[in-house]
Order: C-alpha cells, then structure tokens, then sequence
C-alpha cells in the first residue's frame, strides 16, 4: 500500500534528493544529489534500504510532516531536536511511524542540512535516472507546503533499537583536504602562500550551486574557455573571491580552476556556516 508525506510546513528550502544524476554532464545536466551525502548514505543504511533511495533534505529550517500511514523513517545530519506527537525522539535511529503522526523539529543546534530517510525511500518523479530536484529538469525544484509525497508503507513494525554512533563530523575537519586544480599551476608563490596558510570564511552568499568565500586573492589571471568542472572544484573568479562549487553547479565554467576538494570535504562544507573559517590542506 503506498502511503504520503505531507509537507504542514516546508522550511525554507526542502527538497527531494538521492546520490544524483550521472552520465548526463555531456548535455549540461548537473549531477544534483544530496549536499552531505555521507548523511545521506548514513539515513539510508540505518533503515536496510538501497543506498541511493531518495530522502528528503531540509536547509537550516526542518519542515512538519504529516504521515497518512505507517511506515519507518530516520533523521540525520544538521544537529537538531526532533520531536514526534510532541514527543522528543532520536536522530541516527529508525523511528516507527503511525498513521496521521506529525514530525517536527526544534533547536538546530548545528549544521546546514538536515535528512529525512523513510522504508524504501521516497517515490517523487524519476527523471534521467534520479529523484533529485532540480529547476527544469523535474517538474518543481524543491517541495512546498500542502505537498505530498508517495511512500511504501509498512504493514507491520520490525525496527532495530540500535542507535547508530554519528559525530558532528564537520566541526573536526576545519581543514579541507584538496588536491591540485588543472590551474593551480598558474597561481604566484604568493597567492598559493595566501591559499594554502590562511583561514577562509564562509559567505552568505550559498545555496546548492556554490558557496562563496569571504576573503580575496589578488587576481590578474584572466578568465579562460569553458572547461568541465564538478562538485568540489574551487573557482578564482576576476575579483579575486573564491567560489567552492557544490552539488547543483553547472558542468562546465570559465574561471580558472585552482583546487579540488575531496568527497569528504565537499560533504563538511556543505554543513559549514556562514561565519564559520575553514582552510585548504593540500594532498598528494
């Protein structure tokens, strides 16, 4: 029997997302796809579910749901107080979930995006094989209040009491490992000094397409021929600003392309913010 989430409210920014879209680059389709997707994998293996099943993903302020039938469902990433009923309940745990129960949140404490995982993964529009959304590739690009969203239910109740150990792994990687981008090289001594051995803070100009640095390099390089870029690459625009690219950028760029973060740095950035320093740690 399918059941359906309804959004009571929908947060600032919630939307639907999975691992992402894949082999779609050549026609300029992003890859999408959760921001922290070590959360993404962790709210999927606490359910038994295939790793890529979609979840819901909120930004900085969780939305309310109302579940019209049973089903299982698990909450990780931003740090926050989960309520169900009214009744606080646990992150990185399988919740049992009741027909017309309501699941809040209060206090993120923590971090940028928060998951919502449920039994079998939520069934929004499958399109160019993902569940992610994304403006003009699925219909909507994010989720709206009174929204309703299919899910499997659950006929009858077998959760696991174990609560999965998960840290706040983004506070413990101030330093992002990143390796060489394809124009570091042509960087001065003295601007890789400035990238390499200075802390950088994180802008309020961020979404899911980029985060942007506060701090400047002086810059006299000039902008190049569109070449391919991915989630991760760090771009030195004409002013000098640095710009960390994320999950929904475009596939290709003109700024010169200096570091590459590291999947794990990628998925702590996305957690950073605004106003919290990080810097770059360069590996072999």
């Amino acid at each position: 029997m399918k059941g359906k989430v309804e959004l009571l409210s929908s947060g600032v920014y919630t939307t639907i997302q999975d691992g992402g879209r894949f082999g779609y680059s050549k026609y300029g389709v992003p890859k999408s796809g959760a921001m922290d997707l070590r959360s993404f994998f962790l709210a999927n293996a606490i359910l038994n579910n295939e790793e890529n099943s979609a979840v819901l993903e909120w930004t900085l302020v969780p939305p309310v749901l109302k579940f019209h039938q049973n089903t299982i469902v698990s909450i990780t990433g931003a740090i926050c107080d989960p309520y169900l009923n009214d009744v606080p309940c646990k992150m990185n745990s399988q919740i049992e979930i009741e027909k017309n129960d309501i699941l809040k949140f209060k206090n993120v404490l923590n971090g940028v995006y928060g998951y919502v995982g449920i039994f079998s993964g939520f069934l929004s529009e499958f399109v160019l094989s993902s569940r992610s959304q994304y403006n003009q590739i699925t219909k909507f690009s994010r989720l709206f209040k009174n929204d309703m969203i299919a899910y499997n239910s659950v006929s009858r109740f077998s959760t696991s009491n174990s609560l999965i150990s998960s840290t706040v792994f983004w506070d413990e990687l101030d330093s992002l490992n990143v390796y060489k981008g394809p124009e570091f090289d042509m960087l001065s001594e003295t601007q890789k000094d400035i990238l390499l051995n200075h802390d950088f803070t994180i802008s309020d100009i961020r979404n899911r397409m980029a985060i942007s640095l506060e701090e400047s390099l002086e810059n006299d390089l000039s902008s190049m021929l569109s070449s391919p870029v991915l989630p991760g690459t760090v771009q030195l625009t004409p002013s000098g600003r640095l710009i960390v690219l994320m999950r929904d950028c475009q596939t290709t760029g003109g700024y010169p392309r200096i570091l590459q973060l590291t999947k794990e740095s990628i998925n702590a950035i996305a957690q950073k913010r605004t106003g919290d320093t990080i810097c770059f740690d360069m590996i072999n």
